[in-house]
């Protein structure tokens, strides 16, 4: 008899293990599902700003040069030709247009003359402009960005003087080559980042 129970306790606590055994797995997988579940459902706090789009664009500068065509009949707006009369004082008006917008720059007039010129003519520049230091015929002057385009004259009160000691013989002798000219040029270097008119003019050059 005793026997019989000693074998039936070990049984039954055969059986117990076994079933405690399966009730902790069984737990255990309720549990990491039971993790799963939840952690599949938290709300995580997130955030996000609007964002903030960089764009670079570039600055220009824009210049013209002109003057009123003398109508010399040869077609082109760039060159024109004055009669020369001793004493008698030549229109002439040049004019460098800044274009609106155009940046900050540092504004040049180059004159070239032949070599004859001063021989027959004699003019003036325009109030403003400056001699560039080691130049004889380089003007400059700072021009400031603005929205509205801006007109600079070159020559005082557009007016080119034809000598008055200029005599008949001096003319006659003068052939299409050898005819005295001013040829006139214009630049724009940008301000930012060049310290002088003389560091800008080395960058024309």
């Amino acid at each position: 008899m005793k026997n019989k129970n000693t074998k039936r306790t070990v049984f039954d606590n055969a059986r117990k293990r076994r079933f405690g055994k399966r009730f902790f797995i069984a737990l255990f997988s309720v549990s990491v599902i039971c993790c799963f579940a939840v952690g599949g459902t938290v709300a995580w706090l997130v955030d996000q700003t609007e964002p903030i789009k960089n764009t670079f664009t570039y600055g220009d500068i824009n210049i013209t040069l002109s003057e009123t065509d003398t109508g010399d009949n040869d077609g082109d707006l760039n060159t024109n030709e004055y009669i020369m009369v001793p004493g008698e004082a030549v229109a002439k008006d040049p004019v460098v247009t800044v274009q609106a917008g155009s940046e900050s720059n540092w504004l040049f007039v180059q004159l070239n003359k032949s070599a004859n010129f001063d021989d027959f003519m004699t003019y003036d520049i325009a109030d403003g402009w400056i001699l560039l230091d080691g130049e004889e015929n380089v003007y400059y002057q700072e021009v400031t960005k603005l929205s509205e385009e801006q007109q600079f004259g070159v020559i005082k009160d557009n007016i080119v003087t034809v000598k008055e000691d200029v005599t008949k013989q001096m003319l006659n002798s003068l052939t299409e080559e050898t005819l005295p000219t001013l040829t006139i040029t214009a630049f724009a270097v940008q301000r930012a980042n060049i310290e002088s008119a003389s560091d800008a003019w080395a960058l024309v050059e």
